[in-house]
């Protein structure tokens, strides 16, 4: 099988900042420099050669070796933030939030979201270009531009603009039903997807927020990029305030302190797992702060007798897409008894054709699982729980030769008899963030009782991410539907990760958003609701109690 050759073996050395995506910190519409710099590493370079990629970047990054003659290997710089830095960047954007709050609806609604669905539209093969530089696969960098393109399209910002301000005219009065926006939201986006999660964070400028947003070093050039030259172009463009955008890179424990401590900062959206998101929500919520949690995921997918299967299974590989490492993927599956076999079988075939490589590879879809102990521990404990083992269960190398020391791990599938006591397996009752797919094989029953025990199934999960059904009998699909209360989102016949106009890409219930959890959209979790009334001149009050009584006996009420 043929591979591609890695650029920076034989591409020549280069001047410090030539060809090298450079950026600053981004405070009150200006860049303010740093000493310290993050250097970003192809991750074509890292699959080939990861010991002598980290070394030059941990050198680079401690000022050890100069920053010139640069291999291809490293792909871009980000100026790293001090605590002074970050504290700019909440004064900066405590200023621009009444400022840009003042701003007529349309202008940060419709003219903003319009405006980076454009530049969006144009740069969409170097923002693809800069998240396959970062590991992801080809095909999963442009499924993340499409979501991207989805979450501002003109179907979208129709919606946005629906729930933001409605209006009605009553008893000589405009009433005004609106959502006003909360002030300065701080985001804290994933490791896993930084680049799609900031972007999804500017919905909230768009409610007349003023945003703070963290670059992780693990991967700040996507942030950096997207938000430097998508975003601010467009807030620029309408006359936004200084300060209305800004981004920095640093640590995250001590910015989020920095945030939690700041009597300026309103929102804080935080990306992680469940253990660590649970215990921030207590913190934002005792420093008087509101926490919009996107935590883990451990979504269930129900096939049904009368599932088109070689649909079902095809979605369900999608389960194994970036490893297993996304949250929004399917984690389980709880199958009618009288199809499971079936269904495992067309699954293991389907799998066979996913594979790792070069992220810029254009079939491949697996990313390397650097620690993998969780993956055999999980895999274990299935097995010795009676589990079986129906296809993968091996760590590979690239050329998809089995390695125990593999980065890559083989997609695996188990089957899981009996769904009484599914979730004794730490596989089915956890997220797993790595390509391992538990297939539930419910028992024997009667058909009504088997809906109601699949229903009860799913809205019992302690995650609430999103869910899935394979139905053809309406009944079914309207008996689930109107049943299952948990998720921010319920597919039918549908791809469980792709991204439809109108629909939230985030946001859940239970342990995936915390006890505020639901559909996010950040336009409308970081914005509450108000209620206006304008009377005419002249109209009688309708507060006094002799107004109301008076209205109420003569029938207008």
């Amino acid at each position: 099988m043929s591979r591609r050759r890695d650029p920076a073996a034989s591409a020549p050395p280069r001047r410090a900042g030539q060809d090298v995506r450079t950026y600053l910190s981004y405070i009150d519409g200006k860049g303010v420099p740093s000493t310290d710099w993050v250097y970003v590493v192809d991750a074509a370079a890292l699959l080939e050669d990861a010991f002598s990629s980290l070394t030059l970047k941990r050198k680079l990054e401690q000022g050890r070796v100069p920053a010139q003659d640069l291999p291809a290997s490293i792909v871009g710089r980000v100026a790293k933030a001090d605590r002074a830095t970050v504290q700019l960047a909440v004064e900066a954007a405590s200023r621009a939030a009444p400022q840009w709050a003042a701003f007529p609806l349309e202008t940060r609604l419709t003219a903003v979201g319009a405006g980076i669905h454009r530049r969006l539209a144009e740069k969409a093969e170097e923002i693809t270009e800069i998240l396959v530089q970062e590991g992801h696969p080809l095909a999963l960098a442009r499924w993340q531009v499409s979501g991207m393109l989805e979450c501002f399209g003109p179907e979208s910002l129709g919606f946005y603009r629906s729930q933001m301000h409605q209006e009605f005219r009553h008893d000589g009065r405009r009433i005004v039903v609106r959502r006003q926006p909360d002030g300065v939201v701080c985001l804290n986006p994933p490791q896993n997807a930084p680049l799609s999660s900031a972007l999804l964070g500017v919905n909230a400028v768009m409610a007349g927020n003023a945003l703070v947003v963290r670059a992780p070093r693990s991967g700040p050039l996507g942030v950096m990029y997207v938000l430097h030259e998508v975003v601010a172009p467009v807030l620029e463009e309408v006359g936004a305030p200084p300060g209305t955008l800004n981004v920095v890179c640093g640590d995250p424990a001590p910015m989020l302190t920095a945030w939690l401590e700041s009597p300026a900062v309103d929102d804080i959206m935080y990306f992680g797992n469940s253990e660590n998101g649970m215990k921030f929500q207590e913190r934002c919520v005792a420093a008087g702060k509101k926490p919009i949690l996107e935590l883990a995921g451990n979504d269930a997918v129900v096939v049904w007798k009368d599932a088109d299967l070689e649909l079902a299974a095809e979605a369900l590989t999608e389960s194994f897409y970036g490893s297993g490492q996304l949250c929004m993927i399917p984690n389980q599956v709880v199958a009618h008894p009288d199809v499971v076999d079936e269904l495992v079988a067309l699954l293991a075939r389907k799998v066979g054709h996913i594979r790792p490589g070069h992220p810029g590879e254009e079939d491949v879809l697996l990313t390397p699982v650097l620690r993998n102990e969780k993956f055999f521990d999980c895999l274990d404990d299935a097995l010795a729980r009676g589990a079986e083992l129906v296809c993968g269960g091996h760590a590979m190398q690239m050329d998809e030769t089995r390695d125990t020391a593999g980065i890559f791990l083989e997609p695996t599938v188990v089957l899981v008899r009996g769904l009484a006591g599914a979730r004794e397996v730490k596989a089915v009752r956890h997220e797993t963030f790595f390509p391992l797919l538990p297939v539930i094989a419910a028992e024997p029953a009667d058909d009504d009782v088997l809906l109601e025990r699949f229903i009860d199934y799913v809205n019992s999960n302690e995650y609430g991410l999103r869910n899935s059904l394979w139905a053809r009998d309406p009944q079914v699909v309207d008996r689930f539907v109107s049943r299952v209360t948990t998720g921010g989102l319920l597919k039918v016949n549908d791809s469980h990760i792709g991204f439809l106009s109108y629909l939230p890409t985030h946001g859940g219930t239970g342990l995936t958003g915390g006890v505020f959890g639901e559909a996010n959209y950040p336009i409308l979790r970081t914005s509450h609701v108000q209620g206006v009334a304008v009377a005419a001149p002249g109209t009688r009050p309708r507060d006094s109690v002799f107004g109301a009584w008076h209205a109420m006996r003569n029938g207008s009420r």
